[in-house]
Parts: C-alpha cells; structure tokens; sequence
C-alpha cells in the first residue's frame, strides 16, 4: 500500500506541519494494519472496496472509538484516496458515495471566568522555575487562546515582548499575530528572569522548555492544565482546549465580535468558531435585546 508519495505530498507541497502528518501517518498505518491482518492488502490497493473500509469502521466502534474518532480517520483516508485518483493510480475512490457518520454535538463547558482568576491567581505553584513554567502555560492559553501544539512550538523568534505581540504558526503553516496584554508580557518576562537565575539551558530556540531546557511534551502541558483546575473545579473536562474554548467564551460575552475571534484563534472558517459559542448563547440574547433597535424602543 504505497503511502510515502502521499506523506511526502503533504509536508512539501501542501505544508502541513510535523504533527499533523504524524497524525496522517499513524491513521494510514492503521488502516494498512487491518487490511494485512484481514488478508485484503495482499491483492493491491485497488482491489479495496467501500466493503473493506466499512468492516474497518466497524472494528474502530468495536475498539470504543467516537464518531468524531473515526470521522477524523475516514477524512485521512479520503484524502488518500483523493490523491490515488489525481495521480491516476485508482479510477474511483472508494469512499466517494460515503457521508460521514452521525455525531452528538459535544461542546466543552468552559470554565468560569472566577475558575480562572483562581488558578492564574492562586498561591499552590511550586515557587522556582517549574512552578513559574506552569503559571506562565495557564496565563498564556487564556491570554490568547493559542493552540496547545502552537504553545509547545513557540520559537524564541516569534515572541516580541517589547512590541506586546507573539507570531503564532497554526494549522497547515497559517501564520497571525496576537497581541499581549501587560499582565501577560510581565509573566513572559518573570518566565525569562528565572531561566537566567536557576541557568536554564535551551536546547533549541523553543521559548518554552523544560527545566532540563528540553522541548515539552504534549502530556506535560495538558497535565499542567489538569493539575491546576482540579483545584478549583470539579467540571469534568479540564485540558488546554477547554481553556482555549474558555478564551472565546469570556471574550463573547464581553461583546467582542466573533470575527475578530475567528481570528486570534487561527480558525479558517466562521464555522469552526461557532463551535465555541454555543455555551454563550445567554449572553448573545441579552446582548440582542439591549442593542436591537427595535428593542430598544419598547
């Protein structure tokens, strides 16, 4: 099943970044492991039908997989086989009748405007770099509501503390600018004292390291996040993306204009940013009948 051409096209000409085509990569492995432990792959992959395919859905449900889980695999794998057609090595894609599987629209409940002040203002943090690392992760997801693969990948270029503003590299290379408020500038700088005083050694030109002055891992930061809001929580969902969604949240329901946050959030349609709205609902209703012209008259 030949999918290098395939993970080659993504990273050199469409620009997807390591961690999505680390993700491209692992869904395609797996569907290639099925297939060789179904027997099917030994007849070439134009001998696959949508029979073969929906016996692997099948299996996903069995292992306990969401609907969102295997919706997001079977958008790998109909973009494979987009490309198998493009490049003339199938005639039809074997998924090109199938809709995606139903899903229940789940969106994260976010934290509270008091649940954050209570985190990002606590006094639990170990008082030495780790402790001043963890603070600085919290304040920046709420800040500016950037991704937790965008945090981890914040290179020491991109961060203009003088100028208050961070260049951020979001999905498939789109580059934006966010702004940093004083609050947040003076935690980066707090951040960047500490290094000096206990010499933390960067290995590379990440802003954020470890104390070790390693990269961090994607479990770190979400264990921070956890961490920390198990303290002054008892919602369910406690991950950098509540936190994200909890960013859009607060901003809505100050008035901000859910444009200006489709775009500090990086999001490619309106659509996406929605999602995060549907929590605020209250507060758009109220907005509506306070600023409604017609409203306003009765």
């Amino acid at each position: 099943m030949p999918i290098k051409p395939f993970l080659d096209y993504l990273l050199l000409e469409k620009k997807y970044s390591s961690h999505t085509h680390k993700a491209y990569q692992a869904n395609l492995l797996s569907f290639q492991t099925f297939l060789s432990e179904s027997q099917i792959e030994e007849f070439g992959i134009e001998k696959v039908t949508y029979n073969e395919i929906r016996s692997w859905i099948v299996s996903l449900i069995k292992e306990g997989n969401s609907a969102r889980t295997v919706n997001r695999k079977l958008s790998v794998l109909r973009s494979y086989y987009k490309f198998l057609v493009r490049n003339e090595i199938i005639e039809i894609s074997p998924l090109k009748e199938h809709k995606a599987l139903k899903m229940a629209s789940k969106v994260p409940l976010p934290f509270s405007e008091q649940e954050v002040l209570n985190v990002l203002e606590g006094d639990f943090y170990p008082d030495n770099y780790l402790g001043v690392l963890q603070k600085t992760l919290l304040s920046l997801f709420y800040f500016t509501g950037i991704r937790r693969i965008e945090l981890i990948e914040l290179k020491c270029s991109n961060v203009n503390i003088d100028e208050g503003i961070i260049k951020v590299i979001g999905k498939r290379n789109k580059e934006r600018l966010i702004p940093l408020l004083s609050q947040m500038k003076s935690q980066l700088l707090l951040l960047l004292k500490c290094q000096e005083e206990e010499q933390i050694h960067r290995t590379s030109d990440l802003f954020f390291v470890s104390p070790k002055g390693e990269k961090l891992t994607e479990a770190f930061v979400y264990q921070t996040v956890k961490k920390y809001f198990n303290k002054v929580t008892t919602k369910s969902k406690k991950s950098p993306h509540v936190l994200r969604h909890s960013f859009a949240s607060h901003l809505l329901d100050q008035g901000a204009g859910i444009n200006s946050i489709k775009e500090l959030m990086g999001h490619s349609s309106i659509a996406a940013t929605q999602h995060y709205t549907h929590g605020s609902i209250a507060t758009i209703k109220s907005i509506y009948k306070k600023t409604h012209p017609r409203e306003k008259k009765e």
